[in-house]
C-alpha cells in the first residue's frame, strides 16, 4: 500500500470483520464475503417552498454532515394542495462511497447515535430483505460538525447503508461488526 489514508474502520474490516464473517457464514470464496457498498443520505425540506433559502442552508449542513457536497432533490410533478410545482428544490441528497463512507459510519456509530437523545439501539427489523439498512434521525445536531447557535431549523435525515449481503442476516451481522448497536 502507498502511504495512503486508509480509514480506521476500513482497517478493522480488512483485518478481522471479513475473517469473522467467513467463518460466520462458512464462505468458500472471498469474494462471497459481504462488503459495504454505499451510504445515501437524504434530507426532505418542505418547508423549502414557501421559502427557498432553506434548501440552501440544508445543503450547506449536509455538505458539512457528509464532507462531499451533496445534490438538490427537485418535485416529480406539481400537487396544488401543497403548493408545490414540479421541478421545485426540495430536499437534498449526498451518496457516500470509499474512504468518505467508512468515516461517516465511524463517526455515525462512534460520536452521532450516542449523542442522540433517549437513544436506546437501532431498530433490528429495518432491514429490506436485500442487504440494505434504512434508519432515520430527528436531527442533524447530533453531529458535532453543526454548531447549535448557527442552525435555523432542526431537520431530519434519512440514511441507508447499502451492503453486498444477499440476506438480513448476513447484513445485520456485517453491520454490528462495523459498531451498528441493534436493539433486538
Amino acid at each position: 500500500m502507498s502511504d495512503k489514508y486508509v480509514p480506521r474502520l476500513r482497517t478493522k474490516y480488512d483485518t478481522e470483520i471479513r475473517a469473522k464473517l467467513k467463518e460466520e457464514f462458512g464462505y468458500t470464496n472471498d469474494m462471497q464475503i459481504p462488503k459495504l457498498d454505499k451510504v445515501v443520505i437524504n434530507m426532505g425540506v418542505g418547508e423549502a417552498v414557501a421559502d427557498s433559502k432553506k434548501i440552501k442552508t440544508a445543503l450547506a449542513e449536509m455538505e458539512k454532515i457528509s464532507g462531499q457536497k451533496p445534490v438538490a432533490t427537485k418535485a416529480r410533478k406539481s400537487i396544488a394542495g401543497f403548493k408545490l410545482r414540479e421541478e421545485m428544490l426540495i430536499g437534498c441528497k449526498v451518496t457516500l462511497r470509499r474512504e468518505r463512507m467508512y468515516e461517516f459510519i465511524d463517526r455515525l456509530t462512534n460520536i452521532a447515535l450516542p449523542r442522540v437523545k433517549d437513544f436506546r439501539g437501532l431498530n433490528g427489523k429495518s432491514f429490506d430483505g436485500r442487504g440494505n439498512f434504512a434508519m432515520g434521525l430527528k436531527e442533524q445536531l447530533v453531529f458535532p460538525e453543526i454548531s447549535y447557535d448557527e442552525i435555523e431549523d432542526i431537520r431530519g435525515m434519512d440514511i441507508i447503508v447499502c451492503t453486498t449481503a444477499k440476506t438480513n442476516d448476513e447484513a445485520k451481522s456485517l453491520l454490528t461488526q462495523c459498531g451498528f448497536p441493534f436493539r433486538n
